[in-house]
Formats: structure tokens, sequence, C-alpha cells
């Protein structure tokens, strides 16, 4: 297995019971699938994955479960989040005993967080691994954010070696490019992943992918051939399911999507609600025409 992260990684959904139980096996099927369908890598806990919603146990199902399934396959970059710095290292050592292969390092915050600590919380989850952890900010839902002198100095470290920003400002992520010649950054589904390739990003990590995984693969070895022309005709119909997921709670989206599929992986995590009929027909609709268009 490469030990480089790059390419289409799918932001995994987190199955739980009405108990509470993580569905282990429909992630599991979940997860074959998708790397069966070409994906570089996985992404459990990410913000398809509810992380936020999710207990200590439930997390480490999550990312064993992936882990297994996963087999060494492709790389399991496993999400790590909490307002305490101690938390979110005790996840990070967690995520690295289970078998991961990097960190996603979030930082939630209730009360404001000045750049001193900001970067003393993501240094200090580097600090704590052996493996590469990759940034991840999303200023839309998180009260802190990354400026770019703190990406800057990040980006020295030894295992700070990718950022994944959802801040839809594609002009920063050329910032960070240009300021950190070393940091490898990845779309989300905020930014339009062609257009971030173009500009020299390495792939993206998001939740569309978990439902058009082929379709994603493909839009990603276009853009790695330089095949612009073709890479922006399909991008252009792949939006459509960006622009279906952003009316509606992303999480719920991606669930009733999989749903769809044929994978049972339950509704969102309350207070989260699921989506009504009519919402769920809009997000099937789309996923019935991106499908009619990749076998055309």
């Amino acid at each position: 297995m490469d030990s480089s992260f790059r390419g289409v990684f799918p932001y995994l959904v987190s199955p739980v019971d009405a108990s509470g139980h993580i569905k282990t096996d429909v992630l599991g099927r979940l997860s074959d699938d998708l790397i069966r369908a070409g994906v570089h890598g996985l992404t459990p806990l990410g913000s398809t994955g509810e992380f936020a919603y999710l207990n200590t146990e439930q997390r480490a199902a999550v990312v064993q479960a992936t882990i297994e399934a996963a087999a060494k396959r492709v790389p399991v970059i496993a999400g790590v989040a909490s307002t305490s710095t101690a938390d979110a290292v005790a996840q990070a050592k967690t995520c690295q005993r289970l078998g991961a292969d990097g960190i996603l390092a979030i930082l939630e915050a209730y009360f404001p967080v000045k750049d001193a600590q900001i970067e003393a919380y993501f240094r200090a989850i580097a600090d704590a691994v052996d493996i590469p952890v990759v940034l991840y900010t999303n200023p839309q839902f998180q009260r802190s954010d990354l400026s770019l002198d703190v990406i800057a100095r990040l980006s020295v470290h030894p295992r700070i070696q990718y950022i994944k920003d959802a801040s839809t400002n594609t002009g920063r992520l050329l910032s960070i490019m240009n300021r950190c010649p070393d940091m490898r950054v990845f779309s989300a589904s905020a930014h339009i992943p062609a257009a971030v390739m173009l500009i020299g990003g390495v792939g993206w990590m998001a939740g569309p992918a978990c439902v058009i995984p082929r379709q994603s693969v493909k839009l990603y070895d276009l853009c790695r051939v330089g095949r612009w022309n073709e890479a922006m005709e399909l991008q252009r119909s792949l939006w459509r399911i960006n622009e279906a997921f952003a009316r509606f709670n992303l999480a719920a989206c991606i669930k009733a999507g999989l749903q769809s599929q044929g994978y049972a992986v339950g509704d969102p995590v309350p207070p989260q609600a699921a989506l009504s009929a009519d919402e769920r027909k809009i997000v099937e609709a789309t996923l019935t025409e991106l499908n009619a268009l990749s076998s055309a």
C-alpha cells in the first residue's frame, strides 16, 4: 500500500441502530464495496460520520470496523475531534493503536480559541502519534478556524503533511499551496474538486463520494492525466449531487442515498432528523440521473 495519501477518500457514514450500537456489518460491507469501486482510501468520523454525535465507544467501533474492512488494501484516515486537547490526544493514540494509517484532526470549540491555542491543539495531536496528520478546517460549522499563519507554522511539523479545507474559498487553497509548498491539499465537497486538482490539489475527502464512488474516481483519473475538458464535463454533471445535498443535512442526505442503494445505515443520530419522504425523492432522483449518465 502506498504510504502517501491522494485520490478519493469518502467520508464514511456511521450506521447506528436504535439501541446506539454501531452496525459494523453494514459499515464493513459499505467499506468493501467502496474499495471495489476504486476509491483510494477511507475516512471514518469525518463530518458525514457524525463524529460530534457519537460517544467514545461508538467512535472506536467505527474506526475499528473500517480498519478491519479495509484490510490494508487502502489507507484509513480516522477522524479525531474534541474541545479538549487531552481528549483529542487520547483519541489519536487509540486510532493509531487500532491500526489507522493517518489522523484527520478537527478542533471543536465552545468558547473562542486564539491562534496560539489552536496551533497547540493540532501540534499536540501530531506529537502524540507516529502516523501522518491531516488538518481539517470547516469554518461553516466550527467556532474556530485555522489562519494561514497557523497553517504555515504547522506545515513544518514532520507529521502534518496534509490539509482538507472546507472554507468554500478556493483562493485560500491556492494561498495555502503558495505559502506551504510541502503541504498537500485535499478538496472538500464545498469546493469544485476538478478546480482544486487543476491548481495542485491531491484529491478530495467528501461524503458524496460514498454514493457516487465510481464517478468520483473517474473524475480524479481524468484530472490526474490532464484531460481537463472531459473532467469538467463530468464535474458539471456531478455537481448536481452537491447542489442537492447543500439543501439538507449532509449526514441525512448521504444516509438516505445509501439506503436507496441497499445499505441499511439507518437515520442520523438524534437530535438530527431524517429526510422527509419528499426530500428523499429529491436525493434518489439525483442519484438516478447520475447513474444513468455514467452508464451512457
